[in-house]
């Protein structure tokens, strides 16, 4: 939890994709923890119904009631169900699959229903530098809530052209929520992740980089198996294989987007 009477500028990003399978929840747990390793007041909010940021940096996640998660702020407009992670400097409000059904709840809802996450989440942000959304693999209400709380977006990207097209889409939702809810809302960027050496991948980033230029990060993640064995053993990649291909490549996009 936060040192008492720390105030905090702190910066509000949410990690974005249309589709899951991209890199989205490991890019938010891969920068949530590499900015917590450096010392910095992290809270990372997981928003995404399946949860698996939670998975990760929860222990005991199963034994979790649904009001001791996100669920209770979207659902009830309670405030934020803070927690400690397993990482130092790193709080977390866990998600929950019952977050699965807020939709039609959110539809019917006559409240500024865009700004649930904002209202309960200004009571604490002065208390970190950092948070990171990781926002569900869908265009929904709980996206909007993100991206209304938010001051700027990732979009993660990986090979394929159903991918790139599903570019188009999220991009307009931002557009929307940057006129009706948030005027202030950027875009850090696209995020191309699970790269490998083949045509189609390298013909995707090509594509990627010539429609969108400038705004495409520099930084690449590759697709590396000691990820997906980290998130097993319910640890960050800078801590289970710190010299792999993939922390080193995370170790670039936190400088890149943080300038750290």
């Amino acid at each position: 939890m936060p040192a008492s009477g720390a105030v905090y500028l702190s910066m509000v990003l949410s990690i974005a994709s249309q589709k899951g399978g991209v890199g989205k929840t490991t890019t938010s747990i891969s920068l949530a923890a590499g900015l917590a390793h450096r010392g910095k007041r992290v809270l990372l909010i997981d928003i995404d119904s399946q949860a698996n940021s939670s998975k990760v940096l929860v222990d005991n996640f199963q034994q979790l009631r649904a009001e001791q998660t996100i669920y209770t702020t979207i659902i009830d407009r309670r405030p934020l169900a803070v927690r400690s992670s397993n990482i130092t400097n790193l709080d977390i409000i866990p998600s929950h699959i019952l977050l699965s059904n807020t939709d039609v709840k959110l539809t019917t809802a006559l409240d500024h229903r865009e700004a649930r996450l904002k209202t309960q989440l200004a009571a604490i942000r002065p208390d970190y530098e950092y948070i990171i959304i990781d926002c569900p693999p869908a265009l929904s209400w709980l996206t909007i809530n993100a991206f209304t709380a938010s001051d700027k977006v990732l979009i993660t990207v990986s090979p394929g052209y159903f991918e790139l097209d599903s570019i188009v889409q999220i991009s307009k939702t931002i557009q929307e929520v940057r006129e009706y809810f948030n005027p202030q809302i950027e875009l850090a960027g696209f995020l191309y992740t699970m790269s490998d050496p083949t045509v189609n991948a390298k013909t995707s980033l090509r594509i990627l980089r010539q429609t969108y230029t400038d705004t495409v990060l520099k930084t690449i993640i590759p697709r590396n198996t000691d990820i997906r064995d980290a998130h097993f053993h319910k640890k960050d990649i800078f801590t289970f294989a710190p010299q792999s291909k993939s922390a080193q490549a995370y170790e670039r996009l936190l400088v890149e987007l943080f300038h750290l």
